[in-house]
């Protein structure tokens, strides 16, 4: 490469292919993150709408610690706490229990968005009250926060650079190796760039078209 010279494509195309394996790596723990995250987030939604104080307490306590507590931190703490885990379980479990609390806040704003309605015609209907959570408020609640947890499924994709503080090769790790090794870092880090542009960007635009036809 010239001396003078600030973009080597023979550089470029050697880290490709390990670029491409932290992809993967990025996109394992974001699906499997967001799986955990909506899960768990809905059961918090649902869990907060209890009556009983001593389980909505707590658990408000615990989620709110979750959220004003960053990411990162969370993540380092799990990694020392449980060192006999593979830190890519640790990674998606700690993205997806993070982005819990988040996304328990969109089923609460999609459960309240139900119409009273729907409610009061299972009650006329005398509905056993689990049959209408199941059969007719959840279906339209999940279905009016399906944008709001795409948004999150993005900003979960975006943030998997810091599971590289858990020594888990993502696109980012692999690319401060890869640079640490060959002292030229603009390539693979640019590249690392490009590859997230082209993963969520699509992702973004259905997330928008799913706003609109939902609207």
């Amino acid at each position: 490469m010239n001396e003078d010279s600030i973009w080597s494509w023979e550089t470029a195309w050697d880290v490709l292919p390990q670029l491409l394996r932290g992809l993967v790596v990025t996109i394992e723990a974001t699906v499997v993150g967001m799986v955990i995250a909506s899960i768990l987030g809905l059961f918090i939604a649902l869990a907060m709408r209890t009556p009983t104080r001593w389980v909505r307490g707590p658990l408000r306590l615990v989620v709110d610690f979750i959220r004003m507590t960053p990411l990162l931190v969370q993540l380092v703490f799990a990694w020392l706490l449980l060192v006999d885990i593979p830190p890519l379980v640790i990674g998606f479990s700690v993205l997806g229990v993070h982005y819990a609390t988040y996304m328990s806040e969109v089923y609460r704003a999609g459960i309240e968005a139900v119409p009273k309605g729907q409610w009061e015609a299972a009650i006329a209907l005398n509905l056993p009250r689990a049959r209408t959570w199941r059969a007719v408020v959840l279906p339209q609640a999940i279905r009016n926060t399906l944008p709001g947890l795409g948004n999150y499924a993005v900003s979960m994709f975006k943030e998997t650079p810091f599971l590289f503080a858990i020594t888990v090769v993502e696109m980012y790790q692999a690319a401060q190796q890869y640079g640490a090794l060959n002292f030229s870092y603009i390539e693979p880090l640019t590249l690392v760039g490009l590859l997230f542009l082209l993963v969520s960007y699509p992702t973004s635009l259905l997330v928008r078209k799913m706003e609109t036809r939902l609207a």
